[in-house]
């Protein structure tokens, strides 16, 4: 038997082996059975004990966010059972074997109704009843910010979904977040050029922004980028996060004197504010463009209303001609769910298998020996369905391409889902913000 103050020593010792041994990727596969023994943390060894693990997921089911928030989902359960049969897709990314580290994924799946405070009490009761090993999912960042910061509390590592806004991995992050999209910084970097070229140089934007973290963050990091170009703010409104009605913002709008429309709105609110928008013949005067074009926004809106429009996303579908990965997760995907992948569903397939092969690398569940794996990824990257990918240590923000897109015209669409053309894939080291910018301070591994 040993006392705290003992433990507690032993658990600093062992982590700076740990540090030592990911620095110089050295793979210590009898750390997990050492501290299995001396130093539980979170549900950790608990929650391994048996022959699975446990995976809690949150999503938006109902409300604005429930197409994306049911597609995010859809892509998390292709994950798991890829990964639980080891199958050819599993070892195409990697993966030895069926599970993880011979372990099978249990999951449970709750509804968080966009509020960030019913993902945390379910998360919690995935941690506490379930003894969750990873906790996963949300499509907003106010949710993605508060499941980290459980996660830290909780010492749970915490594979975040669909987020954007900048805090994520900025001034709100933690050691036991890790977030896969790119931040409002890298998608509007990747965008501004773009857009720039297309359209030319002093033109004036109009600005719908919702009213909470990550539209602020889109609308800073917009209008910054586009400001070498002689882009300049004509009007910015914003908006309540749960508005329906845009009659009196987009009168303002259409009023503004604006060349461009930059709707920052996102998924159902981004379908409504858009329909509304041409009622008031704003597309008449101005080109709509989106900076984060949510995942069934085009399908939703039609490709009339939508061609022209640019953007970024996470993932395009068509990007199967380019990565095999994602050629293997759009086949598997539409021949589980009967349609084509949107790119929420990517995120939560991707994220599953970044934190099943970091798993695997680790050789243990322990969350410090994951954590540290992750942090180490740009000496080793991830091959995946974006190419080649890591986590950056400061800050735990996946540097991956940045996919730039516009929408096509009806007459230019060869199916039903080709909306987009891949116009420029901006790597994600150019893209990305400097470490120390956006105010990122991780917290403590244990």
């Amino acid at each position: 038997m040993i006392n705290r103050s003992d433990a507690a020593g032993l658990r600093r010792r062992q982590l700076l082996q740990l540090g030592a041994g990911a620095a110089g990727g050295l793979m210590l596969p009898g750390l997990g059975t050492a501290l299995a023994a001396e130093a539980p943390l979170g549900t950790w060894p608990a929650g391994t004990t048996g022959d699975s693990v446990f995976v809690g997921v949150t999503s938006p089911l109902t409300g604005a966010y429930s197409a994306d928030g049911k597609d995010h989902v859809l892509g998390y359960e292709l994950a798991f059972a890829e990964i639980n049969e080891g199958g050819a897709n599993a070892q195409a990314w990697g993966l030895k074997g069926k599970g993880v580290l011979g372990k099978m994924i249990r999951h449970g799946i709750a509804d968080s109704e966009l509020k960030a405070n019913v993902a945390v009490q379910a998360q919690t009761q995935f941690i506490q009843r379930d003894k969750a090993i990873m906790i996963t999912g949300c499509v907003s960042s106010a949710t993605a910010v508060a499941l980290e910061e459980l996660a830290q509390r909780d010492h749970v590592l915490n594979m975040v979904g669909a987020s954007g806004a900048n805090a994520t991995t900025g001034h709100d992050c933690q050691r036991y977040g890790f977030r896969s999209q790119p931040s409002a910084y890298m998608a509007c970097k990747a965008l501004a050029p773009v857009v720039a070229q297309h359209y030319g140089r002093g033109k004036k934007v109009a600005y719908l922004v919702p009213d909470y973290n990550y539209g602020h963050s889109v609308f800073n990091a917009f209008s910054e980028f586009t400001k070498p170009y002689g882009w300049t703010t004509a009007a910015q409104v914003v908006i309540p996060l749960s508005a329906s009605d845009y009659s009196s913002a987009l009168l303002n709008i259409a009023n503004s004197g604006a060349d461009v429309f930059v709707n920052i709105e996102f998924a159902a609110q981004a379908v409504n504010s858009t329909k509304q928008a041409a009622q008031f013949g704003i597309f008449k005067k101005m080109q709509m463009i989106v900076p984060n074009i949510s995942s069934f926004q085009a399908q939703e809106t039609g490709a009339q209303l939508m061609q022209g429009v640019f953007g970024t996303m996470d993932w395009y579908w068509t990007l199967e001609d380019r990565f095999p990965l994602s050629k293997n997760f759009v086949t598997a995907f539409r021949a589980r769910n009967h349609y084509i992948p949107n790119w929420g569903a990517h995120i939560g397939y991707l994220q599953t298998y970044l934190w099943a092969l970091a798993v695997e690398r680790a050789g243990t569940f322990y969350p410090p020996a994951v954590i540290k794996t992750l942090e180490a990824s740009k000496a080793n990257p991830f091959n995946s369905t974006l190419g080649k990918v890591w986590y950056r240590a400061e800050d735990h923000q996946l540097v991956r391409p940045v996919p730039v897109v516009v929408a096509k015209a009806p007459k230019a669409m060869k199916s039903k889902d080709d909306y987009f053309d891949i116009v420029d894939m901006v790597p994600g080291e150019q893209a990305i913000s400097p470490p120390a910018l956006l105010g990122c301070k991780l917290g403590p591994y244990v």
